[in-house]
């Protein structure tokens, strides 16, 4: 894999996504020695943790102009503009503008919980089209619950991953009662498609915390937001076991890449037809929070 590439929802153009410390994900998941790194020391908690702390210091502010540039971050879309963040990390969950992200307000609607590149898969199947020959999702290790994994047998996954350049709050995509939040431990691999293509495990191997959203027409939906390398902590903002707005925050992700997962029932929902395709093709598509993803099934 020499470079990732999506699909630009508005357009509907391929284009070809900038990644920071593009060299040094390659050299960790595809590179022998870059291998023996990545599972001695990168995917290790400390490492996350100690560099989680360092944007968190009034110095790791200068990292922020140049980011802002390198990436073309739209800073329009801020509350505040880029001199007025007391840290990398303030500035990395940085608040929108509500005119910002309109949310899709039609009644039988599912939208997009965050910003980034989603995968939908029908049946939780087809993943072959997107990672590499061979691979199952296994709901049985991503929730650690029987339960639940037989609820959501022959349900639809989506997987919305955040780059850096992303906006990193993620927010609720129906409205419903939403549960406490569990916590699963777990490692810190990265979850750039340069890791996740041939590493699907990465998903129930990262540390990951999920809830259920329960909805008045589409059932039960779960929400899992995965950890990744560099993801200094996941923070839960939401009241639990509360009734949520269609859109309201949930929480949000310090510095890193990171993964939101939606489960949703079986023929609860339709996806809509444009993200199925270009998963089918094998690519990623942009999507904002607030966006039409599904069509709640009657």
């Amino acid at each position: 894999m020499d470079y990732i590439e999506y699909i630009d929802r508005e357009s509907g153009q391929l284009q070809k996504e900038t990644v920071p410390g593009e060299g040094w994900l390659k050299w960790l998941y595809h590179n022998p020695l870059g291998k023996l790194a990545l599972h001695g020391i990168v995917k290790r908690k400390f490492i996350s943790k100690w560099y989680g702390k360092k944007m968190d210091t009034a110095d790791s502010k200068a990292k922020i102009p140049g980011f802002v540039k390198d990436l073309g971050i739209d800073m329009d879309e801020a509350t505040r503009p880029v001199e007025d963040y007391d840290s990398f990390n303030d500035f990395f969950i940085r608040e929108l503008k509500p005119e910002a992200r309109p949310i899709d307000n039609a009644p039988d609607s599912i939208v997009s919980p965050a910003d980034g590149k989603i995968l939908a898969f029908e049946n939780i199947r087809g993943l072959d089209s997107f990672f590499v020959k061979g691979q199952q999702f296994s709901l049985d290790k991503f929730l650690q619950n029987s339960m639940l994994s037989n609820k959501y047998e022959g349900g639809t996954l989506l997987i919305i991953r955040l780059a850096p350049v992303d906006y990193h709050r993620f927010h609720f995509p129906a409205e419903g009662k939403a549960s406490a939040s569990t916590l699963i431990n777990g490692e810190y691999f990265s979850v750039s498609p340069y890791a996740v293509k041939n590493m699907l495990n990465v998903y129930w191997e990262n540390k990951r915390e999920y809830s259920i959203l329960k909805t008045p027409a589409a059932g039960d939906i779960l929400l899992c937001e995965v950890g990744a390398t560099m993801v200094g902590s996941i923070e839960q903002t939401y009241t639990p076991d509360s009734d949520v707005k269609k859109g309201q925050e949930k929480g949000w992700f310090k510095f890193g890449g990171s993964t939101v997962i939606m489960l949703l029932e079986k023929d609860k929902a339709q996806i809509d037809a444009d993200i199925l395709a270009n998963t089918g093709n094998g690519f990623e598509t942009s999507v904002k929070i607030g966006v039409h993803i599904a069509t709640i099934r009657a």
